[in-house]
């Protein structure tokens, strides 16, 4: 058992309740970013010698305690009232919240409104705010939960922050790929944010085949900006699960990741690196904390900077950017920074 897995106060096993989205499930088929990270944290926390029980869907997978009274993922079922089943999601957690040391959440801002209800303390990771709106409830609870910051440009300056976590992944399930292939990759959701209009124009003045995969979250943007452009060398493949995933990343030249919004991570850009894939991205939120310039990819300005920095991707060490994704975004590392967090929590309580 790693020594911080252990409660500060008592001779056991700290008891942690991981409160995952009911979106998709745990671990994700194919999309599902925060039920991913949520995966992996909660398997690495087991692995470390904690008690985790996680409450996600019912179909959901874990080596720890599943808790579950959500039959399936509401993204993943036609019909399903998310709020209904989100109600009873909540409820059955913090109905058992008084059996654990402390409480995880990652469902976001409204589990916050539950901390009042019970003496046990909750940590708070916040994934991104994906409005000015939320702000209110994230304000409320200010200190009363312990929040955590995913990356340093995230954090907000009305709120207190016991810490940032970067996340990590599994790098064993990133196969390190020294010699890549000829084209380019888009990775991400088809939406304005995340740039694939960008990644088409870059790669087509770069004179080089782009792969885009992907949900469509926005149909209109693939209608306008990316289907009039899809041939024989811009080819869209849809979402992908784990194996394609690992092959896409890891036979790319490089990895497109020209946001529009400061993007609070990016487990695209660390997974590709896991690869030996080099990014190049606008430095917009914390692309400038995960890529590191001229070491593991480029943070460029513009579309004309992206199209000259494809032509420096070849000249950049692969081994390089996989050990860059090694000393920095595993998941050991993810798992030590959280117990860090919750023994830290625990003994602001004693």
């Amino acid at each position: 058992m790693h020594p911080l897995a252990r409660h500060p106060n008592l001779a056991r096993p700290m008891r942690i309740g991981m409160l995952a989205p009911i979106a998709w499930r745990v671990p994700p088929r194919h999309y599902g970013p925060w039920e991913r990270v949520v995966s992996l944290l909660t398997e690495g926390l087991v692995a470390a010698g904690a008690e985790v029980t996680l409450f996600a869907t019912a179909d959901s997978q874990t080596s720890g305690q599943l808790s579950a009274v959500v039959p399936t993922p509401y993204e993943e079922t036609p019909g399903m009232d998310a709020k209904v089943w989100e109600g009873l999601h909540l409820a059955n957690a913090f109905g058992q919240a008084a059996g654990f040391d402390v409480m995880h959440n990652h469902y976001d801002f409204l589990p916050l409104t539950y901390a009042g209800l019970t003496g046990t303390p909750m940590v708070t990771t916040i994934h991104g705010f994906s409005s000015d709106r939320i702000l209110p409830v994230y304000r409320a609870y200010n200190g009363r939960a312990a929040y955590v910051s995913i990356s340093d440009s995230d954090r907000h300056p009305d709120l207190a922050y016991a810490a940032t976590v970067h996340h990590g992944i599994d790098l064993a399930a990133f196969t390190y790929q020294p010699d890549p292939g000829a084209y380019l990759l888009f990775f991400g959701r088809i939406h304005p944010d995340k740039g694939a209009a960008d990644a088409i124009r870059v790669a087509t003045a770069a004179r080089l085949p782009l792969i885009l995969a992907g949900i469509v979250q926005d149909q209109g943007y693939f209608d306008r900006e990316v289907a009039p452009y899809l041939n024989e060398t811009i080819r869209f493949v849809g979402s992908v699960g784990p194996a394609a995933r690992d092959t896409l990343l890891g036979g790319a030249l490089g990895l497109l990741h020209l946001i529009h919004f400061d993007e609070p991570f990016g487990l695209s850009v660390v997974e590709a690196m896991a690869c030996g894939t080099p990014v190049i991205t606008f430095p917009r939120g914390s692309m400038t904390e995960l890529v590191a310039q001229g070491t593991s990819g480029f943070l460029v300005e513009d579309q004309a900077a992206a199209v000259e920095a494809v032509s420096h991707l070849a000249g950049l060490n692969r081994r390089a950017v996989r050990a860059e994704a090694e000393r920095r975004f595993s998941v050991d590392r993810m798992v030590v920074d959280y117990l860090r967090v919750y023994q830290t929590t625990l003994a602001a309580r004693a």
